[in-house]
């Protein structure tokens, strides 16, 4: 497998649930074929898959659909088989028969002129399925060497008929002139119609190229050919190849007739005629093996399908009768005297319908012209635009929210209907899209918010919740985003919105849940109840009001703003009252003790073992005094009453 193949996302892929695409065979303008196998039947296929940029086109689907209704119409052996037709998501698809091979076109870069039996064994296979093709009505329009195949069994077939269409629609325009140049007929040059004749000439070319080992006209530019296959004629392939029999040459310059009259009327009767010349010449078309031989590693094998000698004829055939160039121009003279006299009655025929068609355009309904397709326009290009086809543009301006401001929508009447030149034709234009105020929102119930919102035309998103002191439910502000383009803005306090703007409602919570005082479990259950997330890594302080392991409260948000369901939250826990050591003031004096207490924060009574009362201590002479002992001893809370024992100095 080649890079390229490896790089093909449709390689390995399953189509519509059954063709399992294996490689690519080739890529053209408008599709690429793949060898798949369907797995339904177990066969190999070919898959002509439409290019991506233009599977959004109407035409050219149309014209893929096309190309499928065409070859499911023929049942011949020379035409490429057509199994099914669908679409895959983005994909559009073709699925046709497998011929393991090549293309004539391979086959002339492989042996640059061919032999007069290859020559007319591959012209006999392609006239007979042509013939199949105008039989049913049906014009190819892209005859060339590239969609002539030929099979490693020997078969061979005319495929891709994807510009064929019914030999009534014969008119094309510049841009439906999509064959390629070097075989278009001169009157798909000058008057861009085609019919059966036109395949006619494309086979003549093609003719001429196999026999000669290039085509008839040469040019660096695509018009420079075009012009040659509309001025000149194609010349006798025996003055490049001297090989080539007369009959063949008589062929190839009666196929390629500048006039469509004097060629071949189909192909069934250019077949008639070869199928004359093979007698003539002694040489049959080789027959296809009846079963396929294995592949070949070269193009010289491929090639072996295709004799490089003439094969006789059938000795017991009837004798060909001898007809020389003299005969087939009076058998030619006499058909186009036939064909004047025809001729002349037709002139007359359209001369009266010549008066017809004049009253049609002039006064009659041919003379009505159809309204232009303006839609999409700006005002002032589309006024123009009718004012130039004869029309008295007006203006009628309507919201929208799908066209820009100043853009035309649509007219009335419609794109395509005939009118009477002067006729008012209504512009429908733009304002872009409606405004509708708003009222404050803050305080409101979330459902009465939402159907204002929604009747003004905006778009939602989810709602936003937070933690507020609003009650829950209450909506705390609606947040706008311009369609147009610019910042968001709230409507707190009321707003003006456009239509297709997007509002997003943000809800009220309520307050977050008060947890203080509770265990951290408890805490912790509460919160997440809510939606939030506890920090399991807790804040723990000295409270003096809070018992220890109960929690305090919670920290503030990390970042501004409300808190919201999913935010994570920690815990501020208590360590209880913060103590301090208590000074050891024994053997001091008693002023010298309450100096220490009150310097670490603490109160002091009196207590001994003396007559002396306890709330005489304080008269007693400092000197005279002395702190026994005093209790509690261990850490305290800052402000707790110290007993002093008290006794006399020694």
């Amino acid at each position: 497998m080649t890079t390229n193949q490896q790089a093909d996302p449709l390689i390995g892929r399953l189509v519509d649930g059954r063709y399992r695409v294996r490689a690519r065979i080739a890529r053209g303008g408008m599709a690429t074929v793949y060898v798949a196998t369907d797995l339904r039947l177990e066969r190999r296929i070919a898959l002509k898959v439409m290019h991506a940029h233009l599977s959004d086109d109407s035409n050219f689907q149309s014209r893929f659909i096309q190309e499928a209704r065409a070859a499911a119409r023929l049942a011949d052996p020379h035409v490429v088989n057509v199994f099914d037709q669908g679409q895959d998501g983005e994909l559009a698809y073709l699925v046709m028969e497998y011929l393991p091979g090549i293309t004539l076109r391979e086959l002339l870069r492989e042996q640059k002129r061919l032999t007069i039996s290859q020559t007319i064994t591959i012209m006999d296979a392609v006239l007979a399925g042509l013939s199949a093709a105008h039989r049913a009505g049906i014009v190819h329009r892209d005859v060339k060497p590239e969609n002539v195949l030929l099979a490693e069994d020997g078969r061979i077939k005319i495929g891709d008929f994807g510009l064929a269409r019914a030999t009534t629609a014969n008119t094309a325009t510049g841009q439906q002139l999509l064959g390629t140049i070097a075989y278009l007929a001169p009157e798909l040059v000058t008057r861009g119609t085609a019919d059966a004749r036109s395949d006619i000439y494309a086979l003549g070319i093609m003719l001429y190229e196999m026999l000669v080992g290039e085509q008839p006209y040469k040019g660096e530019q695509p018009m420079q050919i075009a012009f040659q296959h509309a001025t000149e004629s194609v010349p006798r392939p025996s003055v490049r190849n001297p090989g080539v029999p007369e009959q063949l040459d008589e062929l190839v310059l009666w196929a390629t007739e500048k006039s469509p009259d004097e060629r071949p009327d189909d192909a069934g009767q250019m077949l008639e005629r070869l199928r004359e010349i093979e007698r003539d010449l002694g040489v049959a078309p080789a027959v296809a093996a009846a079963n396929a031989p294995q592949r070949a590693h070269d193009s010289g094998d491929l090639t072996k399908v295709m004799p490089q000698t003439a094969v006789l004829a059938d000795p017991t055939a009837p004798a060909p009768q001898t007809i020389d160039n003299a005969t087939l121009l009076r058998r030619r003279t006499s058909k186009r005297r036939a064909r004047g006299a025809f001729l002349l009655t037709l002139v007359l025929l359209l001369a009266v319908v010549a008066g017809g068609v004049g009253w049609w355009f002039g006064s009659g309904p041919g003379s009505l012209i159809a309204v232009p397709a303006v839609a999409g326009m700006a005002y002032e290009d589309a006024a123009n635009a009718l004012t130039a086809e004869g029309f008295e543009p007006q203006r009628q301006d309507e919201f929208s929210v799908d066209v820009d401001a100043g853009i035309v929508i649509d007219s009335d009447p419609g794109a395509g209907e005939r009118l009477d030149k002067g006729v008012p034709v209504v512009l429908i234009v733009s304002k872009g899209p409606a405004s509708h105020d708003i009222a404050p929102v803050t305080g409101q119930d979330v459902d009465a918010v939402r159907q204002a919102l929604t009747a003004a035309n905006l778009e939602l998103t989810d709602d936003e919740q937070y933690f507020d002191d609003l009650d829950n439910g209450k909506v705390l502000n609606v947040r706008i985003t311009p369609r147009a383009g610019g910042d968001a803005f709230g409507c707190d306090q009321g707003c003006t919105v456009f239509e297709k703007d997007t509002a997003t409602i943000q809800v009220s919570l309520g307050p977050v849940p008060d947890v203080s005082g509770m265990t951290v479990d408890q805490a912790t259950k509460t919160l997440t109840d809510k939606g939030l997330v506890v920090n399991p890594e807790s804040q723990t302080v000295f409270s003096e009001d809070v018992a220890k392991d109960k929690v305090i409260g919670y920290a503030d948000r990390a970042e501004a703003g409300s808190w919201r369901p999913g935010d994570t939250i920690q815990l501020i826990v208590s360590k209880g009252p913060q103590l301090y050591d208590v000074p050891d003031v024994t053997g001091m004096t008693r002023d010298k003790a309450k100096e220490a207490l009150s310097a670490a924060g603490f109160q002091w009574t009196y207590t001994s073992d003396t007559m002396i009362p306890d709330v005489a201590w304080d008269l007693l002479d400092n000197k005279n005094t002395k702190v026994v002992s005093y209790s509690p001893t261990d850490p305290q809370r800052k402000g707790a009453t110290i007993v002093l024992q008290m006794g006399l100095k020694d």
